[in-house]
């Protein structure tokens, strides 16, 4: 059975609160039906509501930013002539300016299944924007494309809430962006006029290749599902002075810098034998980013098994390895500012909080930090259980 999702099911029956609505759509390149239609283009096609305004996320309404702080101006829609706002730019947050002719806005943004991916926390503040504006909320869900990695990595606190995060949820947290939502109605803003419209045909333990669906880049270093599914764990590597692949053609599932030593590394990592994945070295000279037209030693991650990986603690398994055998004073924590962020050091923003950051550079134990994490989730799935839409 193929996943039907929010953007279909409205599609087929246009909810009531939103017939003849005069509509705000944040949304973007992935925001199509299993046809490759487009939301914008199906709501103005449809006539039933009143197209307003669209709005766009990181990266541009059709995925054209290619890296982080890189903003966006918004623009006239070529076709149409209404107004794409951009919200990573001079304004992340919509202003009431933006909002002021609207009487429903609407969310269809494709999620990765990473607590610091973006576009929830600019759903985040739409919702904020909403509330003080009298507007209802409509999410339409979609798919966790890596819904069957576990619970994994720390869960935020509140102190390191910003951009990249702003609820305390795991780092890889197998919700969909409607959940998301309705964590933050429970937990933040219980006075927001939420609906999230359900898929048809999913289940968390699922991948995005088993939906049926077609998969469309949700951001430009994440083109395949195999990107998505390290994602979670390399990410981090953002944060720090290793090269996560960008200027590659398989980012984050490659890693590297002119320092590393990946004959020690990978001689260790064979010794773990970390659960569902094997690495492999693989070179590699980026075109931009890190290490523009420097070669770079590097590894590649190749994940077997999706019950058994998990990509947070197969992270921490690397980076105290790199740390471990890297030449003293070579790697190092990045300093702000990152993604709007002036204060806080990017890896526990990014991480959760400072812990996990201090266990690698004082090579203190790995499993406390890991068992930690266990305790943190534990709490968290009793709390998600009273929200949770799908089943496994």
């Amino acid at each position: 059975m193929r996943t039907e999702t929010g953007l279909e099911i409205v599609c087929r029956k246009l909810p009531a609160g939103l017939k003849g609505k005069r509509v705000g759509i944040l949304c973007h390149a992935p925001s199509i039906n299993a046809e490759l239609e487009h939301i914008s283009d199906l709501f103005i096609a449809g006539k039933e509501c009143i197209v307003e305004a669209i709005f766009g996320p990181q990266h541009g309404m059709y995925g054209q930013t290619q890296d982080n702080m890189i903003e966006w101006e918004g623009i006239l829609h070529p076709r149409y002539g209404i107004p794409v706002y951009s919200l990573y730019g001079e304004h992340r947050k919509p202003t009431a300016g933006m909002l002021k002719n609207l009487e429903a806005f609407v969310v269809d943004l494709q999620d990765v299944g990473a607590r610091l991916y973006t576009y929830i926390w600019t759903v985040k503040l739409c919702m904020e924007a909403c509330i003080e504006a009298g507007i209802p909320v409509y999410i339409l869900d979609r798919p966790n494309p890596i819904g069957r990695i576990g619970f994994d990595g720390p869960v935020l606190k509140k102190e390191y809430f910003t951009f990249v995060g702003g609820a305390e949820i795991p780092l890889c947290h197998r919700m969909t962006l409607g959940e998301m939502a309705l964590w933050l109605k429970a937990h933040h803003m219980p006075e927001s006029d939420l609906h999230v419209i359900a898929m048809n045909g999913w289940r968390r333990n699922s991948m995005y290749r088993e939906t049926g669906l077609p998969w469309v880049i949700p951001s430009p270093n994440l083109p395949t599902q195999e990107s998505a599914t390290v994602y979670p764990g390399t990410v981090l590597f953002e944060a720090m002075n290793i090269s996560e692949g960008r200027g590659t053609v398989i980012p984050f599932e490659l890693f590297g810098a002119p320092f590393l030593n990946t004959d020690a590394i990978l001689k260790e990592l064979k010794a773990l034998k970390i659960p569902g994945c094997g690495f492999r070295e693989h070179d590699f000279i980026p075109t931009f980013n890190k290490y523009q037209n420097e070669y770079c030693r590097g590894i590649q991650i190749h994940v077997s098994d999706y019950e058994s990986f998990m990509p947070v603690r197969t992270m921490l398994e690397i980076l105290s390895l790199i740390y471990k055998t890297s030449p003293e004073g070579c790697v190092a924590f990045k300093n702000p500012p990152y993604e709007y962020e002036y204060n806080l050091m990017p890896f526990d923003i990014l991480s959760g909080d400072s812990i996990m950051r201090k266990v690698i550079e004082q090579q203190l134990s790995l499993k406390n930090e890991m068992e930690r994490w266990h305790s943190e989730i534990e709490e968290f799935s009793i709390k998600f259980n009273e929200i949770a839409l799908y089943k496994e």
